[in-house]
């Protein structure tokens, strides 16, 4: 098969600099006809960098890129997408006002002969593009009206559509449950078969073994290595992107843990989930699973005060607690960290000092007037204990890694001295490195007699993190395991409701 061996992209020796900021340093990247080329590294590595100078987001400060031999300089993405250049975002990028042909035929509608918009064409052609990729989604809906899943499929289908030779797929899998996985991967394989190039970021090592034919390391912007992902393993992937091992991901230090903290009774919300009972101590980490869908981010909402609960009751530190609002719930110690942090966890636009002081304002105020001073102090305090990669704390969180962003989302939790740490997806698009540092964070709250609960749909992450876990199955508690009843099978097996 030649044409595997043909190159359909060559970035050769791309730097990009920013104000005070070197994202990349004379990188290399060849994308083959027909193979998944997986770019792996921490946050802050350079992996969004080069996808947006491929799309045309950003212009390179040097180097060259070439597409199918033929050099190339890309202004705006629609040069890119003219070159047979597509991308699957984690975050979709959709139209989500628009239908599912809509977004297919953007910025190219086809006309009937009195030149109207020829909706027949369009929904068909969209119908013929998703059935080739066993994607059955009706062309009339409306994007928003789709799942997460769903939407990221559309997406894929709108770049099969415009006859895309290269697909970049950005944590395509991080919000999928494993079945959605798998039809993803399914995709993947047609792509492949029909000679398009994929160029492949993950942080789950697991997948890039499953799925890649090469493997790509970056590391402070800079291009360690390519290698065959049939010639190496875990462990060398590892220790190329750190530059260290990273052993006994899961081994934190845990206190014995003391008294009951929080206590949940018979809580139900009518057609989401019923009858939940637990209790969490002062320095345990309480783990929750369920596959998508099984009410276990809205049951924590519900704690939390985000969502009114229906019944039952929810007792904080001896108090039962009927909270009205998510200030009700912070004023009592309850910290909640969201799977989607960049919407509901964070102000994007804003800088890392007044994301970290957001909610402990009254900390750095007096009389209605903020300490800017005092503030910065705070701020400085927990860039340095977390380790926060930003220029400075005046940096807008929206241009830090999505691991960076979520320390800034701790930091801010931190800074408030909240008591209960409730972690929705917790490393969902964060590197092995600051995984690492994340699980590290946990247990230094733990010490300081903070209780944590922790939501993942990633096995050994919650087998590996949690004392005790509360399986959960289409709103109904399926039982609570302790440490010595963990198995990754019998967990799955409640958490299918079987």
């Amino acid at each position: 098969m030649p044409l595997q061996y043909e190159n359909i992209v060559e970035m050769k020796n791309i730097s990009k600099e920013f104000p005070g900021v070197k994202a990349l340093s004379n990188v290399d990247l060849d994308i083959r006809k027909g193979e998944v080329h997986a770019l792996v590294g921490e946050n802050g590595a350079g992996k969004s960098t080069i996808i947006k100078i491929l799309m045309g987001v950003y212009t390179k400060t040097s180097g060259e890129i070439f597409i199918e031999g033929k050099q190339v300089e890309f202004k705006a993405p629609s040069q890119a997408q003219k070159y047979g250049l597509g991308a699957v975002y984690q975050d979709v990028n959709l139209a989500k006002h628009l239908s599912v042909a809509e977004n297919f035929f953007m910025g190219n509608l086809p006309r009937t002969k009195f030149g109207t918009v020829d909706y027949k064409k369009m929904h068909e052609e969209t119908k013929a593009v998703l059935d080739s990729i066993q994607v059955y989604v009706n062309p009339k809906t409306i994007i928003r009206n789709l799942s997460v899943a769903q939407q990221e499929m559309v997406s894929i289908g709108k770049t099969f559509h415009q006859k895309a030779k290269l697909v970049i797929f950005d944590e395509p899998t991080a919000l999928l449950t494993n079945d959605e996985t798998k039809q993803l991967f399914k995709i993947i394989e047609l792509l492949k078969e029909n000679n398009v190039g994929i160029l492949y970021i993950s942080h789950r090592m697991e997948e890039i073994f499953e799925i890649s034919d090469r493997v790509t390391v970056l590391k402070d912007g800079n291009k360690v290595g390519t290698v065959q992902t049939n010639e190496t393993n875990e462990d060398e992937l590892i220790n190329m992107m750190v530059g260290r091992n990273v052993e006994n991901m899961y081994d934190i230090e845990k206190p014995i843990p003391g008294d009951v903290i929080l206590e949940v009774e018979d809580l139900g919300r009518e057609g989401v989930f019923h009858n939940i009972n637990f209790n969490i101590r002062k320095g345990e980490i309480f783990g929750m699973y369920g596959l998508v869908g099984s009410g276990r981010t809205e049951i924590v909402r519900s704690i939390f005060g985000a969502d009114m609960k229906d019944s039952g009751s929810v007792i904080v530190k001896g108090k039962e607690a009927n909270y009205k609002s998510p200030k009700d719930g912070i004023e009592a110690g309850i910290a909640l960290l969201p799977e989607n942090r960049k919407d509901e966890g964070l102000a994007l636009i804003l800088s890392v000092s007044t994301n970290t002081n957001m909610v402990s304002i009254d900390k750095i105020s007096s009389n209605g007037i903020i300490n800017n001073k005092k503030g910065y102090k705070i701020a400085e305090e927990y860039v340095n204990a977390l380790r926060t990669k930003t220029p400075s704390i005046h940096q807008l969180v929206k241009n830090l890694s999505g691991g960076n962003q979520q320390k800034v989302v701790i930091s801010k939790w931190l800074a408030k001295g909240s008591d209960i740490f409730i972690f929705d997806e917790p490393t969902v698009g964060v590197d092995v490195g600051a995984k690492r540092e994340i699980y590290k964070i946990f247990e230094d709250l733990l010490k300081q007699g903070k209780s944590i609960i922790v939501i993942s749909s990633y096995l050994p992450e919650i087998m590996g993190l949690a004392d005790r876990i509360l399986v959960m199955h289409e709103g109904k508690q399926m039982d609570i395991l302790n440490k010595s009843e963990f198995s990754d099978e019998y967990i799955l097996k409640l958490a299918s409701g079987i």
